[in-house]
């Protein structure tokens, strides 16, 4: 058993870049005992004039469209290049099934080796609010920790795109050429999300279908509105089997990066995502209060239950219970 960090432990550990400290305290942001709970609260306070020296990628495709090979593709570029990279999954289905994504380390067993990549599965069994909130404290920890590549993959689908795109900096999306009419396929709220359109498996028998591709979407994005960036976004073919495409691709999100840097937009945009942040853990912690309350959780069952017999209507049933909660908040 590990002897429990102080605040000042913990902080000495992760600015020296000690993996094993910095996975300790990943543990602890997700947490819900109310004694670690306050413990992370002081933690994130303390590392946070160490924070926000990154870009942080946010990664989305369906299932089948090669998402780890990529991933490690890309990694591997970027960790020769001399940076560190974060690898985060945020994997919202598991929250149902309960199942754990430790499946995720063996997935990228190349750069799960590579001394300057640190991947960490997402928590399992917690809501979407709950996976949000300690995927964005694991971003600042990783920053902190000197990680200067934050990458963000999205493992479930549906939800999950949108909270990726409120915590990083570029949205790709990656894709298959040859899946049917390809702008079809894409949810409308998806494509007007992207910033950059990355068509993988762009190799063999594969290329010149995918080249098409490529052409066809160009042509196509115009139809979108532009990204909130204002940058029109572009579409690129890679190989993450061979490799081909994704030095370029690494050269691409770094050219972004200036862009929307000397714009402005770059920094606007954390601004923004950080009061998205605050107003989400408020929605989340008011949640938590209501439901943990001792007089909602003794009523909610039986008026659940009339909700579901259609004895009580809905919003009444609600209105009933907040009342409650607003009686007993202070018990």
């Amino acid at each position: 058993m590990h002897h429990r960090l102080s605040v000042d432990e913990f902080i000495r550990g992760i600015t020296a870049a000690d993996r094993v400290i910095l996975g300790r305290a990943v543990t602890l942001i997700e947490s819900s005992l109310e004694t670690d709970r306050h413990l992370a609260d002081q933690l994130m306070v303390g590392i946070l004039p160490f924070t926000g020296k990154s870009l942080r990628l946010g990664i989305t495709g369906i299932p089948g469209v090669g998402k780890s090979t990529f991933i490690e593709a890309l990694g591997k570029v970027i960790t020769q290049s001399g940076h560190k990279l974060a690898v985060l999954a945020i994997d919202p289905s598991s929250a149902r099934s309960g199942g754990s994504i430790m499946g995720d380390k063996t997935r990228m067993e190349k750069l799960s080796q590579d001394p300057n990549a640190f991947i960490r599965p997402s928590p399992a069994g917690n809501s979407l609010g709950g996976v949000a909130r300690t995927t964005r404290e694991t971003i600042l920890l990783c920053e902190a920790a000197g990680y200067e590549i934050i990458l963000v993959e999205t493992v479930g689908v549906g939800q999950s795109e949108t909270l990726v795109k409120g915590m990083t900096d570029v949205f790709v999306l990656l894709m298959l050429a040859g899946a049917g009419d390809e702008i079809q396929g894409i949810k409308r709220g998806i494509m007007e999300m992207v910033d950059l359109l990355v068509l993988n498996k762009a190799d063999g028998d594969n290329k010149a279908k995918t080249l098409a591709a490529v052409a066809d979407l160009s042509n196509a994005l115009h139809l979108f509105p532009r990204a909130t960036s204002g940058l029109e976004p572009k579409v690129m073919p890679c190989s993450a089997l061979t490799g081909e495409g994704i030095q370029e691709l690494w050269g691409l999100l770094q050219e972004y990066q200036n862009i929307t840097t000397t714009g402005g937009f770059f920094g606007d945009n954390r601004k923004r995502q950080n009061t998205d942040w605050m107003h989400d853990y408020i929605r989340n912690a008011l949640e938590e209060m209501f439901y943990h309350n001792p007089a909602v959780k003794q009523k909610l069952a039986m008026i659940e239950k009339e909700v579901l017999d259609g004895k009580a209507v809905p919003f009444h049933a609600a209105q009933t219970l907040l009342d409650l909660y607003a009686q007993n908040k202070n018990r």
